[in-house]
């Protein structure tokens, strides 16, 4: 079995040896781990001493109380965020300092586990946060070594699938009984949740598909010219009825026929996610704009909203695997936290550029630059 380190921040000794009790024999099992995860707890009854233990003993994941003595535990956590530690961080705090976990969420905390905690709630809390850095860490292991554990990354996704699957099958099972009555309008709420758990799989199976076509090494028999006007037609086509549904406005605005060498495979993926998110992260009745120009060299793509836009510090972390956006207007939005990830690193491929233009309440842009013959391919 794998041991991951559990450092417990808290000046309460009660708190300390209850997460001790209720971890010690606690163990996490995936499919197509190799092994299961148990744990070792460490304490720390203030911030400079749990500082002290992050610095030798290097621990997995933290709970962090934000009321200590000395240092709170924002600082502690903006310590390892400037550090750039490898640490997963759950904030311990009550109800009446919610509003402060949701602040370190935003900042870099996995979650946050409010006080009183039931032993469920806290192995729920440890589960989830152990399955989020074991992506994490087989993302960047596979950024190493490339294509020798991607089956293994796409398994561990694929098994995300499971929980929404099983919420479908028992409010169609519900609704086959007829369990809430006879019409159908008993059922809407259920047809409603059903519908929002699919379309979380449809985006997740797309962007697993996506992650599967970007390839370390291309071969000069797949590249040939691209239309990129063709591909961004083909793109709103796609999102339309989910624009329909939002109101959405779509523009396409060619200023000079583009043509560039590539796959379309992977152009396709940049117009997919960009024009998709630019719809599913827009006002009701908002307007998306995408035009298509070009230099002598290169080909220029602008994808701009007139969405919720992103904060400055999320801009930031935009385009890291698994990052989403967190706040009240997105809670209801699904995704994978792929998307971006997976479009930077096909423009990176072409040795292109994406650049990020946002403001809060007023919407975002996002600028594509691709060479028109890229030297991608030698």
């Amino acid at each position: 079995m794998a041991v991951l380190k559990v450092l417990v921040i808290d000046d309460e000794p009660g708190i300390r040896s209850g997460v001790t009790r209720i971890l010690r024999d606690f163990h996490v099992t995936y499919p197509f781990m190799d092994e299961d995860y148990t744990f070792e707890i460490l304490e720390a009854p203030s911030g400079e001493e749990g500082i002290n233990i992050i610095e030798t003993l290097k621990p997995d994941i933290l709970l962090l109380d934000n009321k200590l003595p000395g240092i709170q535990g924002v600082e502690v956590l903006e310590y390892i965020r400037e550090k750039k530690y490898d640490i997963a961080v759950a904030m311990i705090t009550s109800y009446a300092s919610l509003d402060v976990a949701v602040k370190a969420t935003r900042d870099g905390a996995t979650d946050f586990i409010p006080k009183p905690f039931t032993p469920q709630e806290l192995k729920s809390s440890i589960e989830n946060i152990s399955k989020q850095l074991y992506l994490k860490r087989i993302t960047h292991k596979m950024n190493k070594e490339g294509k020798k554990i991607r089956y293994q990354f796409l398994s561990v996704l694929s098994h995300e699938l499971k929980a929404p699957l099983n919420a479908v099958e028992g409010y169609l099972r519900m609704m086959q009984e007829k369990q809430a009555g006879e019409r159908i309008t008993d059922y809407a709420t259920h047809i409603d949740r059903s519908l929002q758990r699919i379309r979380g799989m449809r985006n997740l199976i797309l962007d697993l598909l996506d992650f599967t076509k970007i390839r370390l090494e291309r071969k000069d028999e797949k590249i040939q010219e691209v239309d990129l006007e063709e591909m961004a037609k083909g793109a709103i086509v796609t999102v339309r009825p989910y624009a329909i549904q939002m109101e959405v406005e779509i523009n396409l605005d060619v200023k000079k026929d583009s043509v560039i060498l590539a796959d379309p495979e992977d152009i396709e993926i940049i117009f997919n996610n960009l024009i998709s998110n630019a719809v599913k992260y827009n006002k009701v009745g908002g307007k998306v704009h995408i035009s298509i120009d070009n230099t002598e060299d290169e080909a220029i793509i602008t994808f701009s909203d007139t969405g919720i836009g992103i904060s400055e510090y999320d801009q930031g972390n935009l385009f890291n695997e698994f990052m989403r956006v967190k706040n009240d207007r997105t809670r209801n939005i699904s995704g994978s936290g792929l998307g971006l990830s997976i479009v930077k690193k096909v423009i990176e491929l072409y040795y292109g550029t994406i650049q990020l233009q946002s403001k809060p309440d007023v919407g975002s842009v996002f600028t594509v630059r691709l060479p028109k013959n890229p030297r991608t391919f030698n």
